[in-house]
């Protein structure tokens, strides 16, 4: 017979909010308290643990797996599969096999990210010029340890450097490795850590052997004679600049220039290039070159692919008939990243502390380090050699009655009695009574001995020779010094970054770049919506009445020509340069490109302003809403005509009003929106070279109204301009007259 429910049972009953481990506060804490216990602890393991390569010249994913490697006898053995040693590296590392494997990949000679790969690899490891050629699996590819792995390794088994628990203290692992020459310097390296990172270029390492040699002969030395420029796995030039790489070296900051090689094959009329910067890839350059064609920027390419092979990196331009390659490999590094800029920060930890170093104070802090590990080598050294010595001293006293020994041991009835009763029979301690009690009974004859012992001498020597080679600066310095040779004459190959000492500048590239655009004159009409027309002279003869949206009117016009800079600007305080050139021929019954979509501006970003540069030497006059006009010199937006946007173009504190180009000094009228106007001489604003200056007051505009309108005083109506001619700034200026007023004022918005 079924139950009856409970009609009570359906009704939602209270929880405890202790059960189930709930709690019915809310605990709140201040949240410099949650940055101190759990934001702070994260940021330092991401700096300390992770990101930020040591002295050493690793990062602890580097060191770990190179150790793992080590620890498996790779190094001179035969290869295995690289799924093998990421499982290994799991028991130091525990981050992921993935991530284990990335690392092992950077690290490859089939990868080609170092100058001298550390890892002998066999497979495809993809390529560090390539974004989107993928590397095998791991149960694809075989490595082991390259030879000069032998100088990372040579003090690991001679206390140089210190060991600890690996992270569940089952294995000890090395905190720093223990390179015969600073690695540092020589194998690239990049992290990203918490507020800070880190990007290491490369050097030859002929150059950094004896950079480090005359370092240590001389800590004054003017590195920068030795020590020439980086040298990038990938090749390229370097575009040399003295005061540059003085910076560099100086503060480990810095740019570096950077562009690719290429070579011109008449025959068939096409470019080659062979080399490209470290810093890009052949896709990133495809894309943009691409790009190019496709607006119509680049006319004089007929194709481009990619041609790499097992042969090497090489990407094939077709050019079309009459092209100069000269001119155009000039635009094409200004446009492209064919040309492009390494950007150092020698971001080291020291002791555990992020430090900037110049390439100077890096050397110190090696050769102080390096002489450590030397001095703790042999240390080492010594005393193995010491112990060696005081057994064989105990071995002496044996020989002095052989028979003695043997009669002690023989009438010895206990096991456990014979090392007492050697140590009371021949006055010896316990450790070589042990040595003399495990001699072998072949070993027990005159011959033996007397060869063994006549080592004490010699070890003797050496032992005080090793003891003044600790207590000496200077022989350390010889034995560092004697190890940089050889480094050198056994690893040491050619640069692979051309250093160009001579080039042309980036106006002599810009005008070799230009210089075979049609130079022809043209009248520029931009309207308030932002629509261009670039129309020539003779098109405008023949045309009628411009045409315009609905909704939109004339906003700027002028006449120059085909080959002139453009600057627009808009409302999000943002400016973007180009060229007249780079906009197709228009007629007046057409609308025109639209700017914002033609420049690729941000989505909802307007266009408001616009103007042409010419040599930049005159100024731009900005009109704030609030009164105040600012005055800034037109050579703050002088550029690389690689770069194609400037942020910060105008300042963003105030509404923007009015805008205009001074070629030279003239009358300003502004007019408020409570119908007051002032003149004033524009000498009387001081010029400024900060895009973003707030400028200084012209107008005291009264609450609740603004500056409506600026323009020179010589495209208004006023008739009485002594009635508004402001004796000092800023000034209220004064009511329009009606003869004044003229046509309603036009404004940029």
């Amino acid at each position: 017979m079924a139950k009856k429910k409970n009609p009570e049972s359906n009704k939602p009953r209270a929880v405890d909010p202790n059960v189930m481990g709930l709690r019915a506060e809310v605990l709140e804490q201040p949240i410099t308290q949650t940055l101190e216990v759990n934001y702070m602890p994260y940021a330092m393991s991401v700096i300390v643990s992770r990101a930020i390569p040591e002295i050493d010249g690793f990062k602890p994913s580097h060191r770990k797996l190179l150790y793992t490697m080590y620890q498996m006898k790779l190094l001179g053995g035969p290869r295995t599969k690289s799924a093998n040693i990421v499982g290994q590296t799991m028991k130091l590392n525990p981050h992921g096999d993935q991530a284990i494997y990335d690392t092992l990949v950077r690290l490859s000679r089939g990868y080609g990210a170092l100058l001298h790969p550390l890892v002998d690899s066999k497979g495809n490891f993809g390529k560090v010029y390539s974004r989107d050629m993928a590397w095998a699996a791991s149960r694809y590819t075989e490595v082991r340890l390259d030879p000069i792995c032998q100088e990372l390794f040579r003090d690991i088994d001679q206390d140089a450097v210190d060991f600890v628990p690996n992270y569940d203290g089952k294995l000890t692992e090395p905190t720093l490795l223990p390179t015969t020459f600073p690695n540092v310097l020589v194998s690239a390296n990049q992290g990203i850590a918490v507020s800070m990172a880190s990007n290491l270029c490369g050097f030859n390492l002929g150059e950094v052997c004896d950079a480090a040699i005359a370092y240590l002969g001389d800590p004054g030395v003017d590195l920068l004679g030795i020590l020439k420029a980086p040298d990038f796995s990938t090749g390229g030039e370097l575009l040399y600049d003295g005061a540059a790489l003085a910076e560099i070296y100086r503060t480990g900051r810095g740019p570096v220039r950077l562009r690719a090689k290429w070579r011109h094959i008449k025959a068939d009329n096409v470019i080659e290039i062979y080399e490209i910067p470290y810093s890009t890839t052949v896709e990133a350059i495809l894309d943009k070159v691409a790009e190019l064609v496709k607006a119509g920027r680049i006319k004089e390419i007929s194709d481009m692919r990619d041609e790499t092979d097992l042969n090497g990196l090489k990407l094939a331009i077709d050019l079309k008939r009459g092209t100069d390659p000269e001119k155009l490999m000039a635009r094409l590094f200004q446009s492209t990243p064919l040309q492009d800029t390494f950007s150092c920060n020698f971001n080291i930890l020291i002791a555990g502390v992020p430090r900037v170093m110049g390439v100077g104070e890096i050397l110190e802090e090696w050769t102080a380090w390096r002489m450590d590990g030397v001095r703790r080598r042999t240390w080492h050294i010594c005393k193995k050699k010491e112990e060696k010595l005081h057994l064989l001293k105990g071995l002496k006293r044996i020989l002095l009655d052989i028979d003695k020994a043997i009669r002690i041991i023989r009438e010895t009835e206990e096991e456990a009695e014979v090392v007492p009763n050697l140590i009371i029979g021949f006055g010896i301690d316990q450790i070589q009574a042990e040595y003399v009690a495990d001699i072998r009974l072949r070993n027990i004859n005159k011959e033996y001995i007397l060869k063994r012992t006549e080592e004490t001498a010699s070890l003797e020597d050496e032992i005080a020779d090793l003891k003044e080679i600790i207590s000496s600066p200077d022989r350390i310095k010889r034995i560092i010094t004697e190890e940089l040779q050889n480094v050198k004459k056994k690893y040491a190959a050619p640069r692979r970054t051309e250093i160009i000492y001579e080039y042309r500048q980036a106006a002599e590239v810009q005008a070799a770049a230009g210089s075979d655009i049609p130079a022809y004159p043209v009248n520029v009409f931009i309207s308030r919506e932002g629509y261009f027309k670039k129309i020539t002279p003779q098109s405008l003869r023949m045309s009628g009445e411009q045409k315009y949206k609905e909704g939109d009117g004339p906003c700027l016009q002028w006449e120059g020509t085909n080959g002139d800079e453009l600057l627009v600007f808009t409302d999000k305080q943002q400016c973007y340069k180009t060229r007249l050139s780079d906009f197709d021929d228009s007629k007046a019954s057409l609308l025109g490109d639209y700017l914002p979509t033609r420049l690729g501006m941000e989505p909802e970003e307007k266009f408001v302003w616009a103007c042409p540069p010419g040599d930049y030497s005159a100024h731009l006059l900005f009109f704030f809403g609030n009164g105040k006009a600012a005055r800034v010199e037109l050579s703050a937006y002088r550029t690389q005509t690689r770069r194609r946007k400037l942020t910060g173009a105008y300042c963003d504190k105030f509404p923007l009003v009015s805008a205009c180009l001074l070629a030279e000094d003239q009358e300003m009228a502004v007019g408020s929106s409570d119908g007051r106007c002032v003149v004033f001489h524009t000498a009387s604003l001081t010029p400024k070279t900060t895009r973003n200056t707030q400028g200084v007051g012209v107008m005291a505009v009264k609450a609740k109204h603004q500056v409506e309108w600026a323009k020179p005083l010589s495209a208004t109506h006023i008739v009485n301009a002594a009635r508004y001619r402001a004796r000092s700034l800023p000034a209220a200026g004064a009511l329009l007259k009606e003869e004044d007023r003229g046509e309603e004022q036009m404004t940029l918005l």
